[in-house]
């Protein structure tokens, strides 16, 4: 079963372009990040699937069949900040969420102990800190135990202590077996939470799939020798080197994350007469690829 599949959808307003024919799909048991620039139509996708907005064209599904409002009641939203009740307790703002939502009054104490907040469950809303506020918010999304949840921007606005309780909640949840489909605008939220993501750009999906495929981490090792032409030469036929390349007055050669072995690339170079006057590795960081993903679609 596919959790959500999205098909060439487009979103216009007026002559704005938000959504530019886009597809992916999201496998369950996934934490599935939306990730893009202010700007880049995340929002608008999130409230198209939660039947906010409506898609100018286009299709998608839920659970594998057209969605229908039976569907999203099977799935647990925060697409903004609830509205509680600053001098009511934690406890009772969900009773009054419970109610609204018409579900889920007997599982209070179960969200509470999910998201630590029992010990302060009577403790008045306005008391809780801005990460303590977060957790109330998604406990209230966990009201009746849906097995989907969705999250626009869930660390937006937290102070750091925040920001790593609601990870760290996010993957606990996972870990239950919560399919969880977030938008974010920051790459670590994705480097350290997401299994699979969506890279937005100005309403187009630039790629999408498994993390570790879409933004992988690569090793750049930088050579030097007097023989210059003959070093290359040698590089563009090293094993694992995915690209040769002349930055500078540096060799810079390409492999993927951990498959670079300075020593063994020295004895390489110097069984085969070329002698190394600089040989350093360095590490291409995600934030590094995302902004060279982004930037070429500028």
């Amino acid at each position: 079963m596919t959790i959500l599949k999205v098909e060439n959808l487009h979103k216009n307003y007026g002559s704005i372009q938000a959504l530019k024919g886009v597809t992916f799909s999201v496998p369950p048991g996934s934490v599935f990040g939306i990730l893009g620039p202010n700007g880049s139509g995340k929002t608008t996708l999130l409230g198209i699937i939660m039947d906010i907005l409506k898609a100018s064209s286009g299709s998608f599904q839920l659970f594998d069949e057209t969605p229908g409002p039976h569907h999203r009641r099977q799935i647990g939203t925060l697409l903004e900040t609830p509205n509680f009740y600053h001098y009511l307790s934690g406890e009772k703002n969900l009773r009054i969420a419970a109610s609204i939502k018409g579900k889920g009054e007997n599982d209070i104490a179960r969200v509470l102990e999910l998201v630590d907040l029992t010990k302060r469950k009577n403790s008045k809303f306005s008391s809780y800190s801005l990460g303590m506020k977060q957790r109330l918010a998604v406990a209230s999304t966990l009201l009746g135990n849906p097995q989907v949840l969705v999250f626009d921007e869930p660390t937006n606005g937290l102070d750091p202590v925040g920001i790593a309780d609601t990870r760290e909640l996010i993957k606990k949840l996972n870990r239950e077996g919560k399919t969880i489909i977030m938008a974010s605008h920051l790459l670590d939220e994705v480097e350290k939470v997401c299994t699979h993501a969506a890279i937005l750009q100005k309403g187009v999906l630039l790629t999408h799939g498994h993390v570790d495929e879409i933004l992988i981490n690569e090793d750049i090792v930088e050579l030097n020798a007097e023989n210059k032409e003959q070093l290359n030469l040698l590089m563009a036929d090293y094993p694992e080197s995915i690209s040769v390349k002349q930055n500078g007055i540096y060799l810079e050669v390409i492999f993927r994350s951990g498959e670079a072995s300075l020593a063994k690339i020295n004895e390489y170079c110097f069984s085969r007469g070329v002698i190394l006057n600089h040989l350093r590795l360095r590490r291409k960081s995600l934030e590094t690829k995302f902004f060279e993903l982004t930037s070429n679609n500028n």
